[in-house]
C-alpha cells in the first residue's frame, strides 16, 4: 500500500504547485520513490495542449503517446504566461536540461497521478524512444518468476521536506470569521412557576404578530459552480459483447441461357391437332369477356381502403386535436419579450426562426429607450435536436416585427424593424453549422469517463451572434414600424413607375414592404446606377471603408444608403388622409417554397466553381428589358381600420398636373371591426384570399367586386392571426387573444369553426404550419409571452379527402353565384321600391284633389285676410283714421 499512498500525495502536491506565487520556488516532484527519478508528472490544460500541439486523442494517441517539445517554445511560454504556465513547476529541470528537445508523454492510465509526465534526462529520453533489447533467455527467466512474491523493503528515515501541504491544510480548515453574540433573557421573579396557557389568535388582527420572510434571489450572493473534484476508487468494468450469425455481402450474379423451342415438325403437329383447336374455340369467348371487363373497370383497386378514407375523414372524431410536440423558450434572455414573426427554414427540416420584441407600449418604449439600446434585438434559430440553446442569433439595430427568407437563396434574410429600417443578413458562412446539427447532436455508444480538466470546451456550446450586412437609410425609408415584408418572385421585376419587366438575373432581387406610415415601398438590392459621376476622392473614401471580419460584404453597397425604388400611398380620395396598411398579398405569392431544386442547382454551380449570385450583383435596372404584357399588377391590402383594399401598384399620369400618381383603389370594403392581421392567398387557389382582423374572418375572390364570399359572425374573443392549411384546401387555422385556436373546416361547417382548442394562457401572435414529411405535419404557434409551441397536426386535418379540391372549388363558385343573385335582387328591389313610391304619390294626389269652386273660395279668403292686414298697417302709420265710417274697400 505504500506506493498507492505515495501516489495520492504526489497528486496533491502537483495541485498546490500551480497555485504557488511567482516569488516562491520549490523543488519539482519526481517519481524517485517508484524507481523513476527522471519522470516529472504534469497537468496540462486544454489551452496549453493547443499551444504546444499535444491535444489528447488528436496529436497524442494510444499509438503515439509522446511529443517532442523545444526548449525555446517553453521559454516563450514562460515569458507570456509566467507562473500561470503549466511547465512552471519544472522550470529548473528545463533550464538544466542539456538537450534542445524535451520528451512529453501522455499518461492515459494516470500511472503517475497526472495526465502528462516529462522526462528530464537525455538517458531516459533515449531509453523511452529506443528501448534496449532483452535477450531471449532473460525473457524466459522472467516468465518463470511468480508475480505474487512480495519483497519486503524496510522504510528509510528521511528528513521532513515541506512542500506546502501545511498551507493547504490551513486554507481548508474552518475558522470562525464572525464574532460571537450573546443574548440574555430575563423574567420577573414573581412569574417563575406560573401556569402557562396557550391559545389561538388571528395573526392578521394583532399588529406585528406574523412576519413572513419570503426568499428572493440576490445577485450579489449567487455562486456558480465552475469545477468539482470527485474522487472514486472502485469502478465496475463494463464490456459490450454481441453475437450474430455471419452475414455475407450480396453480390450481383448473372446467368445466360438459351430458350427451348419446338422444332418445325413439332410446330406442324401441334397446329394440326384437334385438341388444341377445340381448346381455343372453347376458351376464346371467356377470354374476350374477361378482357372487356378489364377495360371497363379497374380490378386491382382496393375498395375497402377508399371506404376507410372517407369514413376517417368525415365520421371518425377520435384523432382531431393538435398534439403538443415541442416548445422553445429563450431561457438566457431574462427580459419580457414576445414573438412577432415565425418562419420555417425552406430546406433544412426541423429548423425554425423566430423574431422577438420587447412587450412595451409606445410611451413605455420612449421612457425606457436608454435601457432598450443595451439589449440586443435578435432573430433566434431553433432546432428540434436542441430545444434549449439557439443555433444562431441574428442581431439587428432594433426589434424585428417581420422577416422572410429569400426564395432564391435561403441564406439571405430580409427583416423589417420597428424604426422603419430594413435589415439584410447573409448566413452563408454559417450554413454548415446549421446543416450539420443532427450530425453533431448524435451521441456515441462507447462512453468513456474523463476527468473534469480533460472535458472538451464544446460541451458547453454558446450561441453564435451574427451581425447584419446592410441597413436601409433612415431618412428615405419608412417612418414607422414595418408590418409586412415580401420578396418578389424571380420571374419578373418592376421599375420606378410600377411597370413589369422580365427578370434578367433569374434570382429574387426586389422586396415590397408596408408600414404604419401609410406607405408601401418597393426595394431593389442591386446597386443603383449613379445619375452623376462621382469624383475620384469620394470613390477612394468608399474603397477605404473597413469591413469587420465577421460581417460578409454581400450587401455592403446598400448599408445606410439604401433607398426605396418606388413609394405608394393609398389615398382616401376627397380627404388628405391616407389608408394605413398592415398586411398585403401579391398575386405571385407562394406559401410553399420551391427552393429545393434551386438549392440543388446552386450547389452544383458552387461545385463547378461558380460564385454565389448575390456576391456579384449587377447594376440597377437596365434600358434593354423586355416588358411583360397582360401581367396582373393588382394586390390586396389590409388596413389598420379593418378595411380590405384591392388596388394597383402601377402609377398613372395626372391629367391636371402631369405627375405620376398612385391609382385609386379598385374596391374597398370595411368588413372587419379591427386591424387586419392576416392577408393570405390560398396555396390551392391563386384567386382566393383569407383576411383575419377584429372579431371576424372573411374569404375573398379576386375579380369579384361585390363583397366577400364568406364572412363569419363575431367571435367571443378577438382574432389575432391566421393561416391556410398546406395540404387541405378547405381548412384554415385562426388564433385568438385568449390562447385558443379555431380550426375551420369548410367541408364540415361554413358558419362556425369545426373545433376550438386551447394552446396557451395568453394571446397567440403568429401561426405557421409546415409539412415535415408525407405522413407528418407540424404547426408553429407563438404566444405573447415569448414561447413557441410546436404541435403535430392529426391525420384528419392533414390528409385531404377524395375530390376535396373540386368540392371546395364548387363551394366557392356557388358563393359567387349567390353574390351575383343578391346583387340582381338588390337592383330588382330598388326598381320595385321606386315603382311603389310613385304609386303612393299618385294615391296621395288623388285623395287630396279639390274642385275649382273650393279653390276660388280659398283664394278669396286669403285675399281678404291680406287686405285686413294692410288696413292695420296703414292705421298704425296714421295714414287712415279709425273714426272714418267709410270702409277701406269703399275708399279703394
Amino acid at each position: 500500500m505504500a506506493p498507492k499512498r505515495q501516489k495520492q500525495k504526489s497528486s496533491k502536491r502537483g495541485k498546490t504547485k500551480i497555485t504557488l506565487p511567482v516569488s516562491e520556488e520549490a523543488e519539482p516532484v519526481n517519481m524517485e520513490s517508484m524507481g523513476h527519478p527522471e519522470i516529472y508528472p504534469l497537468v496540462l490544460t486544454n489551452k496549453t495542449q493547443e499551444i504546444f500541439n499535444c491535444r489528447i486523442d488528436e496529436d497524442v494517441t494510444d499509438e503515439q503517446p509522446y511529443k517532442l517539445i523545444k526548449k525555446e517554445d517553453i521559454f516563450a511560454d514562460f515569458e507570456n504566461r509566467a507562473a500561470v504556465s503549466d511547465f512552471y513547476p519544472v522550470k529548473k529541470i528545463i533550464q538544466e536540461y542539456p538537450g534542445d528537445e524535451l520528451l512529453l508523454v501522455y499518461d492515459k492510465d494516470f500511472k503517475y497521478g497526472l495526465n502528462f509526465y516529462l522526462i528530464g534526462t537525455e538517458e531516459g529520453k533515449e531509453n523511452y524512444l529506443n528501448p534496449p533489447e532483452v535477450p531471449e533467455e532473460q525473457e524466459e527467466y522472467k516468465e518463470h518468476i511468480p508475480e505474487d512474491i512480495y519483497i519486503y523493503k524496510p522504510p528509510i528515515c528521511k528528513p521532513w521536506v515541506s512542500l506546502g501541504s501545511e498551507k493547504e491544510i490551513e486554507e481548508e480548515s474552518v475558522k470562525e470569521s464572525t464574532k460571537e453574540i450573546t443574548y440574555m433573557i430575563s423574567r420577573k421573579r414573581s412569574e417563575f412557576g406560573a401556569p402557562v396557557k396557550f391559545s389561538d389568535q388571528n395573526a392578521s388582527s394583532v399588529k406585528d404578530a406574523y412576519i413572513e420572510c419570503t426568499a428572493y434571489p440576490d445577485k450579489n450572493f449567487t455562486l456558480k459552480q465552475l469545477e468539482r473534484d470527485v474522487g472514486m476508487q472502485v469502478v465496475p468494468k463494463i464490456k459490450d459483447t454481441s453475437t450474430q450469425t455471419r452475414w455475407t455481402y450480396p453480390k450481383n450474379a448473372t446467368t445466360q441461357y438459351y430458350p427451348r423451342e419446338f422444332s418445325e415438325e413439332e410446330k406442324e403437329a401441334l397446329g394440326q391437332s384437334k385438341t388444341l383447336t377445340e381448346f381455343l374455340n372453347n376458351v376464346s369467348i371467356s377470354v374476350e369477356i374477361a378482357l372487356q371487363q378489364n377495360e371497363i373497370m379497374n380490378t386491382f383497386i382496393n375498395d375497402w381502403k377508399s371506404l376507410a378514407e372517407e369514413e376517417g375523414t368525415f365520421g371518425d372524431k377520435t384523432d382531431t386535436h393538435l398534439k403538443e410536440y415541442q416548445s422553445f423558450t429563450d431561457l438566457h434572455n431574462l427580459t419580457e419579450k414576445m414573438i412577432t414573426c415565425v418562419s420555417w427554414h425552406p430546406i433544412i427540416y426541423g429548423l425554425i426562426a423566430v423574431s422577438v420584441a420587447v412587450r412595451l407600449s409606445f410611451e413605455e418604449r420612449v421612457h425606457f429607450s436608454g435601457k432598450l439600446l443595451l439589449q440586443p434585438s435578435l432573430i433566434l434559430f431553433w432546432s428540434f435536436s436542441d430545444p434549449i440553446h439557439p443555433q444562431l442569433m441574428l442581431e439587428s439595430p432594433d426589434d424585428i416585427f417581420c422577416f422572410q427568407f429569400c426564395p432564391s437563396d435561403p441564406n439571405i434574410i430580409a427583416g423589417g424593424c420597428i424604426n422603419g429600417q430594413i435589415v439584410m443578413w447573409d448566413i452563408t458562412a454559417h450554413a454548415d453549422r446549421i446543416e450539420n446539427i443532427k450530425a453533431d447532436g448524435s451521441r456515441s455508444k462507447n462512453v468513456t469517463l474523463k476527468p473534469m480538466f480533460l472535458l472538451e470546451p464544446e460541451s458547453n456550446k454558446e450561441a453564435m451572434y451574427i451581425r447584419h450586412c446592410a441597413v436601409s437609410s433612415i431618412e428615405n425609408g419608412h417612418r414607422k414600424v414595418i408590418t409586412d415584408i415580401h420578396w418578389l418572385p424571380d420571374t419578373f421585376e418592376i421599375n420606378r413607375l410600377g411597370s413589369v419587366f422580365e427578370n434578367r438575373s433569374g434570382i429574387s432581387c426586389q422586396l415590397v414592404t408596408c408600414s404604419a406610415d401609410c406607405t408601401i415601398c418597393f426595394w431593389d438590392i442591386r446597386p443603383q446606377k449613379a445619375l452623376t459621376p462621382q469624383p475620384p476622392t469620394e470613390k477612394k473614401k468608399e474603397e477605404s471603408i473597413e469591413v469587420p471580419f465577421d460581417v460578409p460584404s454581400t450587401f455592403l453597397h446598400l448599408n445606410l444608403s439604401w433607398k426605396p425604388l418606388s413609394k405608394i400611398r393609398l389615398s382616401k380620395g376627397e380627404t388628405t388622409l391616407d389608408h394605413c396598411p398592415t398586411k398585403l398579398s401579391l398575386s405571385e405569392d407562394s406559401l410553399l417554397y420551391k427552393a429545393q431544386d434551386k438549392m440543388l442547382a446552386q450547389s452544383k454551380a458552387t461545385k463547378a466553381g461558380e460564385m454565389n449570385p448575390y456576391q456579384n450583383l449587377e447594376g440597377g435596372l437596365g434600358n434593354h428589358l423586355k416588358p411583360i404584357d397582360d401581367f396582373c399588377t393588382k394586390f390586396f391590402v389590409g388596413t389598420e381600420e379593418g378595411e380590405v383594399i384591392y388596388t394597383d401598384w402601377k402609377m398613372e399620369r395626372d391629367p391636371e398636373t402631369g405627375r405620376f400618381m398612385t391609382k385609386q383603389p379598385v374596391s374597398l370594403y370595411t368588413v372587419h371591426d379591427g386591424g387586419v392581421h392576416t392577408v393570405q392567398r390560398s396555396p390551392f387557389y391563386k384567386d382566393i384570399v383569407l383576411t383575419v382582423g377584429g372579431w371576424n374572418v372573411a374569404i375573398w375572390k379576386e375579380g369579384i367586386m361585390t363583397g366577400p364570399l364568406l364572412q363569419s359572425s363575431c367571435a367571443p374573443k378577438r382574432y389575432t392571426s391566421g393561416h391556410w392549411s398546406l395540404t387541405r384546401p378547405g381548412v384554415f387555422y385562426i388564433g385568438r387573444e385568449d390562447g385558443y385556436i379555431d380550426i375551420w373546416d369548410l367541408l364540415e361547417k361554413t358558419h362556425e369553426p369545426a373545433q376550438s382548442q386551447n394552446i396557451c394562457i395568453t394571446m397567440i401572435t403568429y401561426i405557421k404550419p409546415w409539412t415535415f414529411s408525407a405522413k407528418q405535419q407540424f404547426i408553429a404557434i407563438a404566444d405573447y409571452y415569448g414561447t413557441l409551441h410546436i404541435l403535430e397536426i392529426p391525420w384528419t386535418l392533414s390528409r385531404p379527402s377524395t375530390n376535396e379540391v373540386s368540392s371546395i372549388s364548387h363551394y366557392f363558385e356557388r358563393e359567387v353565384k349567390h353574390l351575383e343573385y343578391v346583387e340582381q335582387r338588390k337592383k330588382i328591389r330598388e326598381e320595385e321600391k321606386k315603382e311603389m313610391e310613385l304609386e303612393m304619390e299618385k294615391k296621395k294626389v288623388k285623395t287630396y284633389q279639390k274642385s275649382k269652386e273650393q279653390l276660388e273660395a280659398e283664394l278669396k279668403m286669403d285675399y281678404e285676410s291680406y287686405l285686413e292686414l294692410e288696413k292695420d298697417i296703414l292705421i298704425h302709420l296714421g295714414l287712415i283714421k279709425v273714426k272714418e265710417t267709410m270702409s277701406y274697400m269703399e275708399m279703394i
